[in-house]
């Protein structure tokens, strides 16, 4: 019954064929108390599906939604394009706005259309912010979009990784630049920025522990 979900009770139902309403054998072995509840639960279950019943066709079932707005995947890339011209007109600081732009507009997606859509999208796009981030030398905005960049695509994204452990570097956080750049080459495989970084990376690091071997002498 309804009141114990934690027990299956077998009720002797049966569906008419014609109407599909429910109802109870009358050899049901069932108490008065629990037929009566059980009838009135009935009633009211193939009242239901009556009402259903009746409505009018068009409205049994709602259309399904558009699985992509292709006014909005086209604004996406027309903010896309428009920062990357920004970009190379060396206007950094105009090209993020429009890389913002097109962030905001890709994350607003309604619920319904595919996750990997928006992935697709805003890889490239903090990627791109990143990289206009690090030409101002804002080391620690660039660091995070390129971290967001790799989150939304990890694999075949060598750019992203690659920016956010340069920025690491640049920001002396050598320790964090090096299992950065370790965690890339073993998702990238040997690419070659990624392994010149990962080498400039350890000249860093041995410069500094030398100098802090000598300051303890």
């Amino acid at each position: 019954m309804a009141e114990d979900l934690d027990t299956y009770t077998h009720l002797p139902l049966t569906i008419d064929p014609q109407s599909k309403s429910i109802s109870l054998l009358a050899s049901s072995g069932l108490s008065s108390v629990q037929t009566r509840a059980l009838e009135s639960e009935l009633a009211a279950l193939n009242a239901l599906h009556r009402s259903l019943h009746s409505l009018d066709a068009p409205h049994l079932v709602p259309p399904p939604p558009i699985p992509v707005n292709p006014k909005r995947s086209a604004q996406v890339s027309k903010l896309r394009d428009s920062g990357n011209a920004e970009y190379k007109k060396q206007k950094y600081s105009e090209a993020a706005k429009f890389y913002t732009l097109g962030i905001q507009m890709a994350l607003a997606r309604p619920l319904w259309e595919p996750s990997q859509l928006v992935r697709e999208e805003v890889h490239s796009l903090f990627s791109n912010r990143a990289q206009a981030h690090m030409w101002m030398q804002e080391w620690p905005e660039a660091a995070v979009d390129a971290e967001a960049s790799v989150e939304a695509k990890r694999v075949g994204n060598a750019k992203a990784w690659f920016r956010r452990g340069k920025s690491l570097l640049e920001m002396g956080r050598l320790e964090e630049a090096r299992e950065w750049v370790g965690r890339a080459l073993e998702v990238e495989g040997e690419e070659k920025e990624l392994a010149e970084l990962g080498r400039e990376i350890e000249k860093r690091l041995e410069a500094k522990n030398a100098g802090a071997g000598a300051g303890a002498e």
